[in-house]
């Protein structure tokens, strides 16, 4: 039998329903991973947070296998993340070259998409362990596992140390300050006013640094 080749490259090439299928997929991880960022927020702990009491003991007050699971997975799904944004623009960058040969009508959308894929974020310098609720921070929409690009005037290029942010606060209680964090992949943007509450500090949240 002769083999004519042409189903074999009908089948790779990539189509816009393949394009909202990898885009489905993605939003379903990022509903996963918030889902079990949650379990941790529920659980009153972060994703570092210790499980072991000062003695060695495993905590009594949470349940630390299902702590611990949720942290594997989140990690596990962080890389599928990853990855399958990598195909998105991949198969962007094919359906774009197609595209552009077929129709340029088409060109601009594809174009526009593939722009908003390729979007440079700075690295993380802080993560938002825990959030406390009717605190400031979660009053501005601070989130357990956000990465934090920019807290007022510190920022990826000029941070040092947690003492960074802390003098920040320290020196704008009462005035807002602008936050940018990368949530799941996504910037967002958030005004924090540092102020007295109910609880502890004038955040009511915990960072910790990333390491780089």
């Amino acid at each position: 039998m002769k083999m004519t080749g042409e189903s074999s490259s009908g089948n790779s090439e990539i189509t816009m329903d393949d394009v909202k299928l990898l885009i489905k997929k993605k939003d379903e991880i990022e509903e996963q991973i918030q889902a079990y960022y949650d379990v941790l927020q529920d659980q009153g702990v972060g994703v570092e947070g210790p499980l072991v009491d000062v003695e060695g003991y495993p905590r009594a007050d949470v349940n630390v296998h299902q702590i611990r699971t949720a942290r594997h997975n989140i990690s596990c799904l962080q890389n599928d993340h990853k990855a399958i944004m990598v195909e998105i623009e991949e198969a962007l960058h094919k359906l774009h070259a197609r595209e552009k040969a077929k129709r340029e009508q088409d060109e601009s959308e594809v174009q526009e998409e593939l722009m908003e894929l390729q979007v440079s974020l700075p690295p993380p310098f802080a993560r938002v362990d825990a959030v406390t609720e009717g605190s400031p921070a979660s009053g501005a929409g601070l989130r357990l596992g956000d990465e934090v690009i920019e807290f007022g005037s510190v920022n990826t290029e000029n941070f040092q140390n947690l003492q960074n942010i802390a003098s920040v606060v320290q020196h704008s209680e009462g005035k807002p300050l602008r936050v940018t964090v990368i949530r799941v992949g996504q910037k967002v943007q958030m005004s924090l006013t540092p102020q007295r509450w109910s609880g502890r500090g004038l955040l009511g949240c915990n960072i910790v640094p990333v390491q780089r």
